[in-house]
């Protein structure tokens, strides 16, 4: 019986491992492939031909990237609109989700209700381009920020977490005549990294990955973040892939000169490089974090 225990235990953890790998290499593969293309030819990019290493190796598509200027700047302008922004969303969801938490909350049925319903109902783009633009924060780093400043998911996953506190510590914190403030600030933030590194990852990502309020919000291109350039970028290799395939000649001298693929697989990677380091360093509360909406008091 122990045999036939530890036999199973093996195959079991076989079949794991087989799993992990597996799910590793497809997860992994995108990557690779995006870092080999951004160092490989213009040729062997247009060929298709590229896999997980490089051919024709070359660094003309990032000096291409890092010299022009729209690339770097928008690089700045996605770190600025996801610190701040980031820091808004989780100083305006904490300060919403907290009093949500608390069982002696006035109307707290109503309050909660008119969160939830956002999640179902809008007022669709045109009122919400209207408004931005009669607040004065069109063309404003603001109108990317303010509009989505507390995310109806986040605030749920965070008010959970905060009923899941126990109550124990913030009457003590009563007794030796702490206020709201002090408790929220000295005792149930401080218990909250867990919670606050995970919604604070969904914020920055969501920044990060943003590029259609932008397109809508932002006309000044100097302002632009580097997901609206990546698109351009992207768009322009397409119409230049597309004119060369309909046999202009002119359009196909231009795509082999610059290296169109190559540009995009680049900016690609540099995009993806901020989000890839960060994660890390908030690993290890994820884990326990993600799984706090699922929890009930």
């Amino acid at each position: 019986m122990v045999k036939d225990n530890s036999l199973s235990t093996r195959i079991l953890t076989l079949i794991v491992h087989t799993t992990m790998i597996f799910v590793l290499i497809v997860t992994l593969y995108p990557v690779l492939n995006v870092f080999a293309s951004s160092l490989s030819s213009a040729d062997a990019n247009n060929r298709g031909i590229i896999t997980i290493f490089p051919i024709g190796f070359t660094l003309d598509s990032y000096k291409m990237i890092f010299t022009a200027g729209a690339v770097p700047r928008a690089f700045k302008n996605s770190v600025v609109y996801t610190v701040v922004g980031t820091l808004i969303n989780l100083i305006l969801t904490t300060s919403f989700a907290y009093p949500l938490s608390r069982k002696n909350l006035p109307l707290k049925s109503f309050y909660t209700w008119l969160v939830i319903i956002t999640m179902y109902f809008s007022g669709g783009l045109i009122p919400l381009f209207i408004l931005v633009k009669n607040l004065g924060l069109y063309d404003t780093m603001w109108a990317l920020i303010l509009p989505g400043a507390i995310h109806t998911t986040n605030l749920i996953i965070m008010r959970t977490f905060f009923q899941n506190i126990p109550h124990e510590l913030e009457e003590s914190a009563y007794l030796d005549g702490a206020n709201e403030f002090v408790i929220f600030t000295r005792i149930v933030l401080p218990l909250s990294k867990a919670a606050l590194a995970t919604v604070g990852l969904y914020y920055a990502v969501g920044h990060w990955n943003s590029w259609f309020n932008a397109m809508i919000f932002l006309s000044d291109q100097k302002k632009f973040p580097l997901q609206l350039v990546l698109r351009d970028i992207i768009m322009l290799a397409q119409t230049l892939q597309q004119a060369a395939e309909a046999g202009d000649l002119s359009a196909r001298q231009e795509l082999g000169l610059i290296n169109a693929k190559g540009v995009k697989y680049a900016t690609l990677f540099v995009s993806m490089v901020p989000m890839l380091a960060v994660y890390p360093f908030v690993q290890k509360y994820f884990v326990k974090g993600v799984m706090i909406g699922s929890l009930k008091d």
